[in-house]
């Protein structure tokens, strides 16, 4: 990937998180989406594509090592979002107040950054639907498009 391709997914993945607590602070036909800790979990992986691959961007010399740092938070990423989108399938599983959401939200990082990390959202609630899909659907989409990307990119030879 060239330096700018880089920088393009740290903005899209910076977008996406940007997206979220939009969804969070101003809601979506009249209602407030409200983080769950499954969600605060995608969060960290869409923050830590962005910041491996602006690393990867800037340091020639170790880019394939941020490269492949990126590639995993979007691995680890898409293994949350399809464990959200079956919750969804199955609200039967989730159990209210889920014990994730006190780890999650005891974090001095979830404390200094509230409107950023906070946990407060049900991972099974069914909130509207934008565009025809909930929220955790289109993040595995997004999660499985840069995974795809990143992966072939990751063992595409260099061109001579």
């Amino acid at each position: 990937m060239t330096r700018s391709q880089y920088l393009y997914f740290s903005l899209l993945s910076l977008g996406l998180v940007v997206f979220a607590v939009v969804l969070q602070q101003v809601g979506y036909q009249g209602v407030s989406f409200l983080p769950c800790p499954l969600c605060i979990l995608q969060r960290v992986a869409y923050l830590g594509i962005a910041i491996f691959c602006f690393l990867a961007a800037s340091a020639s010399p170790i880019r394939k090592l941020f490269h492949g740092l990126a590639a995993l938070s979007a691995a680890y990423g898409l293994s949350v979002a399809v464990h959200q989108v079956w919750l969804l399938s199955h609200p039967e599983s989730s159990c209210g107040i889920d014990p994730l959401e006190v780890w999650i939200n005891q974090f001095q990082l979830a404390q200094g950054l509230p409107w950023l990390l906070k946990a407060d959202g049900l991972c099974s609630a069914k909130l509207p639907a934008i565009l025809g899909l909930q929220v955790p659907e289109w993040s595995l989409l997004w999660f499985a498009v840069l995974l795809l990307v990143l992966l072939i990119t990751f063992f595409r030879k260099p061109k001579t």
